[in-house]
This record gives structure tokens, sequence and C-alpha cells, in this order.
């Protein structure tokens, strides 16, 4: 086997199973879990419907770069959304439809980092494991960039050594991050696409929670939206990587996309035909027809909203916690060992978290997740309360 498989270290949610192993949760209390970020939400009817009505494609061969309709349909829902300029979205180079975010980002990894002992793939910390994974199975190091209060939890790219960028061959960055909520803001993202330009790395924006923000809020700014703002409409060295499946409810279509740079994905596209990794046609018409309707993206939003407003009104009392940018987490500090108190919690209380500790590596001597807490609000909004009741009575008896 692949010697790199040795390298990969256990997912956060076996590290999490195997922590809570010999734990009894109180059965006094029904489960509540707010550990792992799938929505709850339904699933838009109508994209259902469309996904049902279309399954004799089953019997159709679909090709790896998606029919037209529906890069078209992507193609108009990104220049809406991210105030491009018309027309600079070419369907035939600019996007790819994809299996959801997590294959994407690990195989556009796959085909474009060059194998080389010194080659860097840099990431946030704490990070989607899929970032790591992938640079280690790409034959390459990853290097972490601590994101905590310090610096609002976005790296401070500025302070990064000019050799680790010269190293770098591809930055992954999250916006908004998983499990932060931060948004980097745009004139952060121009000063990444000029460090891109100065030394020549790619910049892979996972910006599958952009579509989760205060209803009242201003949406979260893009990196095809930062580059659109400089003129620059080829976006090079720049891809995005968005899903349905936070925005629209969506997680088990496995169905999103990678768009931006033609030159990168055009190899990228090749590399996926060998891969065999095409979206069902059915898969494919569900999906155009979800990125055509914001209004059941809208009730998401009020749906988050109100769920946000609930519980940091209860937990904000006992625990230091504030309302991410964007997103569905919260990221609170705990006030004892964030993996003592994921037991504990679930042994009083019957609610499941996840310890910031797992979602993070400890770089000299310092894991920036240590000592948080991640809680994802996708259970019903009564579960979201109940729960937040339940962690503000186990802290007061701490």
């Amino acid at each position: 086997m692949n010697s790199d498989l040795q390298r990969l270290q256990p997912y956060p949610f076996e590290k999490l199973r195997a922590l809570i192993a010999e734990v009894t949760p109180n059965p006094s209390l029904r489960p509540i879990s707010l550990s792992i970020g799938e929505p709850k939400h339904p699933s838009p009817p109508f994209v259902l419907e469309a996904l049902a009505g279309n399954l004799d494609q089953a019997a159709v061969y679909p090709t790896t770069q998606g029919k037209p309709e529906l890069r078209q349909g992507i193609a108009d829902w990104l220049t809406r959304r991210f105030d491009l300029k018309p027309g600079s979205l070419d369907i035939g180079g600019n996007i790819i439809p994809v299996n959801g975010t997590r294959e994407a980002l690990f195989s556009f990894t796959q085909a474009l980092v060059q194998r080389d002992p010194q080659g860097l793939v840099v990431s946030p910390n704490p990070f989607y494991q899929i970032y790591e994974g992938a640079a280690f199975l790409a034959g390459v190091e990853p290097h972490y960039l601590a994101c905590d209060a310090s610096n609002g939890f976005i790296p401070d790219f500025g302070a990064v050594p000019a050799d680790i960028w010269q190293r770098c061959q591809l930055l992954f960055i999250c916006t908004p991050g998983n499990p932060t909520g931060s948004v980097i803001p745009l004139n952060t993202l121009q000063q990444l696409i000029k460090l891109a330009d100065e030394h020549d790395f790619v910049i892979a924006s996972d910006e599958c929670y952009s579509e989760i923000y205060a209803p009242a809020g201003p949406a979260p700014v893009g990196l095809l939206q930062a580059c659109a703002a400089l003129g620059r409409d080829d976006y090079a060295r720049c891809v995005v990587f968005h899903s349905l499946s936070k925005r629209s409810n969506l997680p088990g279509l496995r169905s999103g996309f990678v768009a931006g740079d033609a030159s990168l994905l055009a190899p990228y596209l090749q590399y996926r035909t060998y891969h065999g990794c095409a979206m069902p046609v059915q898969s494919q018409l569900a999906s155009l027809a979800a990125w055509q309707d914001e209004s059941h993206v809208a009730d998401n939003r009020e749906q988050y909203q109100a769920k946000f407003d609930a519980v940091l009104a209860i937990l904000e009392p006992v625990m230091d916690v504030q309302r991410p940018d964007a997103g569905f987490y919260l990221w609170p500090v705990t006030p004892i060992a964030d993996d003592l108190f994921t037991q504990r919690l679930l042994a009083e209380q019957n609610v499941a978290v996840v310890p910031g500790r797992y979602l993070s590596r400890e770089i000299d001597g310092y894991n920036p997740g240590a000592g948080r807490v991640r809680m994802a609000l996708v259970a019903p909004l009564n579960d979201c309360i109940e729960a937040a009741e339940r962690i503000r009575d186990f802290i007061k008896g701490l």
C-alpha cells in the first residue's frame, strides 16, 4: 500500500468515538447531538421532485464535465452572488460540477501538487482534515497557520515567512471558517492574490458555508469576488469550492462545484476523467433546480438566526461564546479542558459536542483549538434550546 497512508491521522470523529467509548450518557435524558455538522432542516421539496422526476437518467452515462445547463446555472449564480463581470465565467473552462466539496478538495490537491519533499500545502489551524490528508497523499507537507482569538480566527498571513510562501504550492483558506465562522475580508483576500502572484502558488477557497449568515447582515465575500474587484477576470491562481450540502440542506445529494482559473481546471478535468467521479445526470438536474432558487436559502438563514438568538441568550451568561460571522457553529471557550468537558457533558446531560483540540494540530507546543468545543446548531430549534439549557446547567454545576 501507499506508505503515505500511514501518515494520515485519525479523523476527528474517530477520536471522539474513542474519547466517549467508556462514557455512559445520562439515561434519563434523550440524546441531543451538536457534534456533526450535518444539516437537519428539510431538503427543498422541489429539488427532490426534480431528482425523482429524472430517475430515468440513471440509464445514461454522465459526462465528467457535467451538463451545460448545470454549468450555466452555476455561472449565473456565481455572477449574481459575488458581483462578477457578466460573461467572465466560461462554462466550458471555468466551472466543473463535483460530488460534494470533500472529494473535490482532496482530488484537486492530487491533480495540482507536484511531489517535492520541500513542497508545502498551507492551511488554517483549526482546519477541515481533508486539507491535511490531501497534502500527505500528494507527497508534500502540510503547514499550519494558527487561528485564534488574538487574530480574530483568521490566519496572520502577513507574518508568514517568505521562505514558506516560496515552498507553498497550494494555500487552503476556509471562509466562512470551520469551526470558527470567521469571514476573511475582501482586502485580505486581495493581499493573498498578490502573494500568490509573487510566489507562484494557488489559492483554494473552501466557501461551503458562505450562504449561512445573518439575514440582515452582509453576505460573506468570496475569492472570485476579490479577483473581480481587482479586475482579474481570468481568476488566475484562484479556485473556489461550493456545495449544496449546507446552502440547500442536501448533504446526501453530494453536489457542488469548483470554479476559477481555467488553466488549472483543464488538467483537473482530465484528472477527474480518469478518476471516474462524474455526477449522475439526475443529480445534476436536481442541483440546477437548487442553484436557481434563493427563497429556500433565505428561509434556511432565518432558521439558523433563530437558533443563534435563542442559544446565545442562554449560554452567554455562563460561557465565553460569540456569534460567528457566518456558518452554523459555535466555538466557545470551555471552563475545563475541552476533552473532559465533552466527556462530562455527555455523561451528565446527554449532549454531544466535539473537543476543539480534535479539529487542530499542536505546533510547537500550542494547539489553537484546545480549550474550546465545536457546537453545530443543526438540530431543530427546540432541541438546540434544550441542549443550551443543559449546557448552562452543567456549567453551573461545575
